[in-house]
Order: structure tokens, then C-alpha cells, then sequence
């Protein structure tokens, strides 16, 4: 009896957390210091994520920057605009306060500052896939130029639809906070929520009245959903204006190049855009068939186009830039935060070993290591984009505080 009862009155000891070491600064310029991480108190609550991260986040491995191929190489004042464009959607989140109010004392012109920063305030996290591969997927994406009109007739008969009247977005986290980001979008039915149209049913039905602007390729319309923006020439007046993605109609997207394969039409290495298109041509018959296969139906807005050479926005809000942003699922990845990427240029062995930023995000891209290059506008953009089809790891580089966080 004794024993229990010293026992139930002894205070277990608690291993005292180790002191985290102090990144030291190192020239040529004196950064402020990064907020060291406290350790929590005890509790009986279990430590809560980052708002950015998901209970579904991949499994970061923090590492050193010299575990990244190339990183000494990689002429990161290329990365800066970027990076200064995600500071400006995230710098008001905790986690970033203080790195992005740092970075405004950076010299953009000095590629040793700036690796001196990212070192300072920053960990590299080695992302891996629910299986625990550090491999995946790397495609690529472009913006591009399609020819149009703001009446049909002529060669004008293939529609860019606004979003329709009819559609209902119903945000979950509203009901479940546990799905955030989460939307089910639909059409009222009386009382009743149904799915939305499909996009066979949209093509059969059309949704007269919400015509953008027609153009003149069937094909390069449907490949501009799957960019998810472009810009058109207007024949009525020769002015090109910028079409970017507003809504789509809740239907999950399917690969029309992973169709084809399945049904033997064609070779996985032959799946490229520029093999779909050439399939389709000799195929025209069977055109809307291998369209339908796809149910997702994206609707557009129309945006001025001061300057060309600033792309088009991503899921961040902020222009994407060309070589240096990512599209990446934000249910594993914190949307805008810098993500060092290893793979190779399209088709090819030759090493591509980068700083990017995860700006935007896609249908098409599900899962921890998967990412969407951007290639930018243009046709070597576009014939790039259309071969980009190989294996690459990835690190997400997070705030210090916020690494912590996340390893708890």
C-alpha cells in the first residue's frame, strides 16, 4: 500500500527540451534575428498544426541546405521576384511576419544576401508521398494565344463561357473547419443541391448569353482550360486581352492523355500535348468524345493586359513568373512558401535545380511531390509545357518556427 500510494503522489520527470542553436549571420549583410522556437509547456491537449498545413501533410524531413543538389548554384536573384510576390499574399500570417519584413532589407541585386536569408529563416524539408517515396511526378504548364472574336460567325464558333448564373458554391469550412479550401459547387433544384452540369451536358445545352469571346480552335480552347489561363487576339479590333480562370463546375478532372493510353490509342511517352493534338487530328470524329472524357468545365473572366510581360495570377493572387512558379496542392503544401525542386528539362536528362515558389494550384496536380512547372507565354513555353513529363524531388523550405511546429 505504501508503494502505490507513492506511487500515485510522485511527479514523473520530464526530459528538459535542448536549447535550439542560434543561426549565426554571415556576411556581407546583418539580418534581424529569426524568432527562436519556445518549447510548450505541457498539456492535455495535442499540439495543433499550422494553419497552412492539413492534418493530411506528407511527412517533412528537415535537412540541411547542403542536402540540396545545386543550391550553391542556383542564381537565387532570379527566385527574389517570386519570392518577394508571396511575401506580399502571406506576410501578414504569423509565421511570416518576421522573414518577409527581413526580406525588404535584402539587396535584390546580391545572390550571396540572399542565400544568406533563406538560410537565416528558413529549414528545407525533404517532402515525401503517404508511401514514404521522395519522388514524383513534374509536369509543366504555359499561357497560351488563342485567336477570337466578340461575336460569332466565321471561323468564330467555339464559346469561352462566363460563369453561369446558376451555380451555387457552397464553402464547407463554413459547417466542417476541418475542410477548408474545400467547395462543393452545384445547381439548386427547389430546396435541393445537385451536381452541375457536366461537360457533355454543357456542350449538348451551351449556356447561351454567358459567351466571353469565341475563338476559333476547339482544341486550343479545351487545352486553355487545362492551363487555366491564356490570352486571346481579338479580331474585331486586333487587341489581346488576358481570359483567367473564375469557377468550374465541381467535376473532378480527368486526363484525357491517361484515357488514351488506357484504351490503347496511344503510348505512355507518346501522352504529350503535342501527341493528344496529333491524335486528334487524325481523329476528328472522335474529337468531343475524348473532350467528354473529361467532366470538368472551367468558366473564365476577362482582365486588361497592361503589360505582357507579367503573367497571368495563380491560386496565391499573385502574377506567376516564369522558370520560378510551382503549381502544387495545397492540402500538402503551404500555398505560396518557397519549394527547391530537382528534376530535368523536358524530355531529357539535363538537370533543372531550382528555387521555386508554390503559387498556384490545378486539377491535375494531387498529391505531396507532384508539381506543375511554369513555363511562361509563348511558343517555346508551349512546346516545353507539352513534353514536361519527369520524375523530381522536392523540399518545402518553412519558417523556422513554423518547421517546428510541423515536426510536433
Amino acid at each position: 500500500m505504501a508503494s502505490l500510494l507513492a506511487a500515485c503522489t510522485t511527479a514523473p520527470t520530464r526530459p528538459v527540451p535542448s536549447p535550439q542553436p542560434k543561426p549565426q549571420p554571415k556576411p556581407p549583410v546583418t539580418l534581424p534575428p529569426p524568432a527562436a522556437p519556445v518549447p510548450s509547456a505541457p498539456s492535455q491537449q495535442p499540439p495543433q498544426l499550422p494553419s497552412q498545413l492539413t492534418p493530411a501533410a506528407p511527412l517533412f524531413t528537415p535537412v540541411g541546405f547542403e542536402a540540396l543538389p545545386g543550391w550553391q548554384q542556383d542564381d537565387l536573384r532570379q527566385a527574389w521576384p517570386a519570392f518577394m510576390a508571396s511575401c506580399r499574399a502571406l506576410g501578414a500570417k504569423p509565421d511570416w511576419k518576421t522573414p518577409c519584413a527581413s526580406a525588404k532589407l535584402v539587396d535584390a541585386g546580391n545572390g550571396v544576401a540572399i542565400r544568406q536569408y533563406f538560410e537565416t529563416y528558413f529549414v528545407p524539408n525533404l517532402v515525401r508521398a503517404a508511401d514514404g517515396a521522395d519522388t514524383g511526378l513534374i509536369t509543366g504548364y504555359y499561357e497560351p494565344m488563342l485567336h477570337g472574336s466578340r461575336k460569332r460567325g466565321g471561323a468564330y464558333q467555339t464559346p469561352l463561357y462566363k460563369v453561369p448564373d446558376d451555380l451555387v458554391t457552397v464553402d464547407l469550412a463554413s459547417v466542417y473547419p476541418t475542410l477548408k479550401g474545400m467547395r462543393l459547387r452545384g445547381r439548386l433544384v427547389g430546396k435541393t443541391v445537385v451536381p452541375y452540369s457536366t461537360r457533355a451536358e454543357i456542350e449538348r445545352a451551351r449556356l447561351p448569353g454567358k459567351e466571353l469571346v469565341w475563338v476559333d480552335d476547339p482544341v486550343e480552347a479545351f487545352f486553355l482550360e487545362v492551363q487555366g489561363s491564356g490570352r486571346v487576339q481579338l479580331d474585331d479590333d486586333g487587341a489581346v486581352v488576358r481570359i483567367a480562370y473564375a469557377d468550374q463546375n465541381g467535376h473532378p478532372y480527368k486526363a484525357i492523355g491517361r484515357w488514351l493510353v488506357e484504351q490503347g490509342e496511344l503510348t505512355s511517352a507518346e501522352a504529350s500535348a503535342q501527341g493528344i493534338k496529333a491524335w486528334i487530328a487524325a481523329h476528328p470524329e472522335r474529337r468531343q468524345e475524348l473532350f467528354n472524357v473529361n467532366p470538368s468545365y472551367i468558366f473564365f473572366r476577362e482582365e486588361r493586359l497592361p503589360d505582357p510581360s507579367v503573367g497571368p495570377k495563380g491560386a496565391l493572387g499573385v502574377p506567376l513568373t516564369p522558370s520560378r512558379s510551382v503549381a502544387i496542392d495545397p492540402s500538402f503544401l503551404p500555398l505560396g512558401a518557397p519549394i527547391f525542386l530537382a528534376t530535368s528539362e523536358p524530355a531529357s536528362d539535363v538537370p533543372v535545380q531550382r528555387l521555386m515558389m508554390g503559387q498556384d494550384t490545378g486539377g491535375a496536380i494531387r498529391g505531396a511531390v507532384r508539381a506543375d512547372f511554369f513555363f511562361g507565354f509563348g511558343g517555346q513555353a508551349a512546346d516545353n509545357a507539352g513534353r514536361m513529363k519527369q520524375r523530381g524531388q522536392m523540399w518545402v523550405l518553412l519558417p523556422r518556427p513554423a518547421t517546428v511546429q510541423a515536426a510536433r
